[in-house]
């Protein structure tokens, strides 16, 4: 987990086995504010449902590493520069 002190998504747990993914962007009263439900599927397993359009599995070995994948995706320092490709002078014409 990173060592942010205000970070963009928070784990909530709801009962003893579920939780939720939180975007604190939004209002807790705004649809947009539960990333994910996150159920303990098996000791070492939990499954995964998720409210948002994103890349990612629906199994993970605990929910922290759900946390995880969520704010590596959602990075927007992770895009990076286009990459220059360099260009040949014209052929000219004989």
């Amino acid at each position: 987990m990173t060592g942010d002190p205000d970070p963009r998504y928070v784990l909530n747990r709801v009962t003893p086995s579920e939780w939720v993914i939180n975007d604190r962007r939004y209002a807790a009263d705004d649809p947009r504010h539960v990333v994910a439900c996150v159920y303990e599927y098996a000791d070492t397993e939990v499954e995964v449902v998720w409210l948002r359009d994103l890349p990612l599995a629906v199994r993970y070995s605990n929910p922290y590493e759900v946390l995880e994948e969520v704010a590596r995706v959602q990075d927007p320092s992770r895009a990076t520069r286009p990459i220059a490709i360099p260009h040949l002078p014209p052929l000219l014409a004989t």
